[in-house]
């Protein structure tokens, strides 16, 4: 089927497995030095990964930690992109300063027609 020796770019990669939307923002951010791949920093985005590749990059405010699995044809859906690779990354810690929920409706604040026509007797008028 495939041959192990076989190796992709790393940012065809990276935009194959949809961490970035497009190859050359992937291509960029490898470029800038900020993806290790076997802990070793890797500044060309030609540089060829294989399936056992670790690689670690930022990616928004978190920094992932991503184990290669398998090497894609095409960029396909977000489910079979995700059997491309196996994620390591620890779990995000919980805020521990959450902000409270929003208070409920309690009834107050300005009243409706309904609720007003119920509290003026004289706005009703009767037809004799």
């Amino acid at each position: 089927m495939s041959d192990p020796n076989d190796k992709l770019r790393i940012d065809k990669w990276l935009w194959q497995a949809r961490f970035f939307k497009t190859r050359s923002l992937s291509a960029k951010l490898v470029s800038s030095g900020h993806v290790r791949v076997n802990s070793t920093h890797v500044a060309k985005p030609a540089f060829g990964i294989c399936a056992g590749d670790v690689l670690t990059f930022p990616q928004a405010k978190e920094v992932r930690v991503i184990k290669v699995v398998a090497l894609g044809v095409r960029r396909g859906p977000a489910p079979e992109a995700a059997l491309l690779y196996e994620d390591l990354s620890p779990p995000a810690p919980k805020p521990k300063n959450t902000i409270p929920p929003a208070p409920k409706y309690e009834g107050k604040g300005r009243p409706t027609k309904r609720d007003r026509r119920k509290l003026d007797p004289n706005m009703r008028r009767e037809l004799d």
